[in-house]
């Protein structure tokens, strides 16, 4: 029997083979994980895509889903794509404005979305979604009161497609039938890590299948294989990996109860497939060794001591080379002491398979991973050119991505941007021809991103090409990969590197961990009241300094961190300050700190900035705030 060109077909292919006898999820419910078999998803696909069918849901007809994992999210997709119709997605915690705009943008003619308070953003923005129909929820809390007549419960629509089923026999079956491999399936929303506004990047189920078939190439996936997703399917990644690879392998999806229990929840489970943004990655190898920096006596001697041990077999390993046996055996030894512990206290234990992927992963990450066993690697994808490059477990480079995948081509512009063409490139972007034409140009997508190919074969990711820094001394410099190692000290949560022809000098703007430095102030009996307070602490910019002196000691002079500043505050993707996947949005931060960089460029010692504070009866005060400015001595430009 044939698998099929679609997603439904698949679906239904694994329906038919397994049935009840193999579960395709697991579901944590009220801290219960719940069995969802491949006969459960099968039916809940079918009666939710003739319920929208009963509905008046026409083919090609956009559905806009709004929510956190569940398999009301995966069944709604489906559904839509079962009849002919679009799946369009946005974050859970996206604001009515994000929205509106993809719902007005993609011109969405229903919305399944997940509770209350999706139902609330939904019904502030109605008004300017004319084309919208029908708001569906799947849960049911708080929602008992609302009588507005585009609501409708989930269960109710399942209720529906029953009902139609009985009057139209077999309509389900015939349309995944008629389903071709080039039907357009989704509409995947670009980050807009440029600043710009997100563009609406139009798949197929043929360039979707590319992604996750190369994926499956590369590292076989099994039935017995269990995945959690990190994010729901408005991230490209999870379309490849919680769709295709997926239904592709009949393998076990996981979904957490709430995106704050995730990796609590990845712990129970221990996956064998883990698939995580860098900044995931990146923030739990620092949550470990700050960890590791408030341990005392026999446990603390033992990380200062075995670590070493696990760098050592990690680099040698990486680089193929010969591993003495007396560094086997003092592995062996570490790893039975604390590396296995490690891994499970990172739900990694059975983790054979391990993507890093939405931005460069830092090697000191890398090898932090590395030196405990887990193969973590980098996989390179662009939500409209598709997957571009990955390695093997046998061939991982923390500083590479990978090769480029088979059957594509890719080639470096003079400039050194990311070109290629392959199966898996989008069709273009939705209702816009002109920023088509400029990102496709003889079917050859212009990445945006600048790379090195090495003489082996092995893509050296840059950073977006708008993003290098061309220095006044000359130099060019990679700020993503300074921030990178910036954000691997357990006391930095995310910097901002500003260089530029313009710029006498490299400059960062740092932001604390706070749980971290919070800890560590107070066993140094340091008083604060706020993160404010305690970012703008003597002590806490000599904390800060001694890591931007490590990052300094790698970086040739002219690249050096010269100038540098504590944020009062954390990076916010509610105002456009990074993307959902907490990619740096450089455009608007430039704009918004202005008058900071202007500061720290005039060599002043202190930054005054003039913030919008909006308080619960919506009144909106100005208040201004002073941040202290430090140089890092000894660096000159």
């Amino acid at each position: 029997m044939e698998k099929g060109d679609t997603w439904p077909q698949i679906l239904t292919y694994n329906y038919e083979t397994y049935g009840d006898a193999r579960k395709a999820m697991r579901y944590k419910h009220y801290g219960i994980w719940q069995p969802y078999t491949w006969k459960e998803y099968y039916l809940d696909v079918k009666y939710t895509a003739l319920g929208l069918l009963a509905l008046g849901f026409q083919s090609g007809e956009r559905l806009l889903i709004v929510g956190d994992n569940a398999p009301q999210w995966y069944a709604s997709e489906l559904a839509a794509q079962a009849v002919h119709g679009v799946s369009v997605a946005a974050y859970s915690e996206s604001a009515p404005a994000e929205i509106k705009y993809i719902g007005q943008n993609c011109e969405a003619g229903y919305a399944i979305v997940e509770d209350q308070e999706q139902v609330d953003k939904l019904l502030e923005i109605k008004d300017d979604l004319p084309l919208l129909k029908r708001i569906i929820y799947w849960n049911y809390k708080g929602l008992a009161h609302y009588n507005h007549p585009l609501l409708l419960g989930y269960r109710e629509l399942l209720r529906l497609g029953k009902e139609y089923e009985e009057k139209h026999s077999g309509r389900f079956e015939e349309s995944v039938k008629a389903g071709k491999a080039g039907d357009v399936c989704s509409i995947v929303y670009t980050s807009g890590t440029t600043g710009e506004a997100p563009k609406g990047a139009v798949h197929t189920f043929k360039t979707m299948r590319t992604g996750a078939e190369f994926c499956l190439q590369l590292d076989r996936w099994h039935e017995e294989d269990t995945i959690i997703p990190f994010l729901p399917p408005a991230w490209m990644t999870e379309q490849w990996f919680a769709f295709g690879c997926h239904l592709l392998s009949g393998s076990i999806l996981n979904i957490a109860e709430t995106p704050e229990t995730l990796l609590r929840d990845a712990r129970e489970i221990e996956p064998s497939i883990a698939f995580y943004g860098a900044r995931v990655w990146e923030s739990q190898a620092a949550a470990i060794q700050a960890r590791i920096l408030g341990i005392t006596g026999l446990r603390g001697l033992a990380f200062h001591l075995l670590m070493p041990i696990g760098y050592r077999m990690a680099d040698l390993r990486l680089k193929k080379k010969k591993q003495p046996v007396s560094l086997k055996l003092l592995y062996f030894l570490a790893d039975a002491i604390l590396f296995k512990r490690m891994r499970k206290s990172l739900g990694l234990s059975h983790a054979r398979i391990c993507y890093s992927a939405g931005a460069r992963l830092s090697t000191d990450a890398s090898n932090f991973y590395h030196a405990l066993n887990i193969p973590v690697k980098s996989l390179y994808a662009t939500t409209e050119g598709g997957v571009l490059a990955c390695a093997g477990n046998d061939e991982i480079d923390p500083d590479t991505v990978g090769r480029p995948i088979p059957g594509s081509e890719l080639r470096l512009a003079d400039n050194g941007e990311v070109v290629c063409r392959q199966p898996g490139t989008f069709v273009g972007y939705y209702k816009d021809v002109e920023k088509t034409a400029r990102a496709l140009r003889d079917g050859w997508f212009f990445t945006g991103d600048t790379a090195v190919m090495r003489e082996d074969g092995q893509l050296v990711f840059l950073d977006r090409t708008d993003s290098l820094a061309g220095l006044i001394n000359g130099e060019r410099m990679v700020p993503q990969a300074i921030e990178s190692r910036l954000r691997s000290s357990p006391y930095i949560k995310d910097a901002w590197v500003l260089a530029g022809p313009d710029r006498a000098y490299v400059s960062a703007v740092i932001i604390i961990n706070y749980g971290t430095v919070s800890r560590w102030a107070g066993q140094a009996k340091i008083t604060f009241s706020s993160f404010t307070q305690l970012s703008q602490s003597p002590d806490v910019y000599a904390l800060v300094l001694r890591d931007i002196t490590r990052v300094n000691s790698d970086l040739p002079p002219g690249c050096r961190i010269r100038r540098y500043v504590n944020l009062h505050k954390e990076f916010d993707p509610d105002t456009g300050e990074v993307t959902r996947t907490r990619n740096l949005r450089r455009r608007v931060l430039e704009e918004r700190y202005r008058d900071l960089i202007q500061a720290i460029y005039a060599d002043m010692d202190e930054g005054a900035l003039e913030l919008p504070i909006q308080y619960q009866s919506g009144q909106v005060q100005m208040k201004n705030i002073t941040l202290q400015i430090k140089s890092v001595e000894g660096v000159r430009s």
